[in-house]
């Protein structure tokens, strides 16, 4: 392990983000699923380890976290939970020179949700990829138990 990442103004923040992204209205579940896939994207061990924690507390099946990774081919989620899957993998892959949140998904995304949980659902995905990106960074092994 390289370091530790514990910068008091970002743990102080942290609490804000999650419950801002809370007071969105999505389903704790599916926002589990949503930092899983951008975990498993980005390579994020200690993220997948806890997202997979997280999601069977939050009420998901092992089928469902099992598949995520190939949630196009399960029949383990509804179409809701497909756009916000879909949405998360197109502003996780921005890196990767993809075009991003194309309208199809966008349109299929506001077909499910309302403007306050897509902004949670955007604010999840964002907050996975930056911890991501600062897991890897100081590689953050799978299982730690954060406090």
């Amino acid at each position: 392990m390289r370091g530790t990442f514990d910068y008091v103004p970002l743990t102080t923040l942290f609490p804000h983000l999650q419950k801002a992204i809370a007071a969105g209205g999505v389903e704790p579940k599916l926002l589990a699923l949503v930092h899983l896939r951008a975990s498993q994207i980005n390579g994020c061990s200690a993220c997948v380890y806890d997202s997979v924690a997280g999601g069977g507390e939050a009420g998901n099946s092992d089928e469902r976290l099992h598949n995520v990774a190939a949630w196009r081919e399960a029949p383990f989620y509804t179409e809701a939970e497909r756009a916000a899957l879909a949405l998360a993998e197109a502003a996780t892959r921005l890196q990767d020179g993809a075009p991003g949140v194309t309208d199809e998904i966008w349109q299929e995304v506001n077909a499910h949700f309302t403007e306050e949980q897509i902004g949670a659902l955007d604010l999840e995905i964002a907050l996975t990829n930056f911890f991501n990106r600062i897991n890897r960074t100081i590689k953050e092994p799978a299982g730690k138990t954060w406090d």
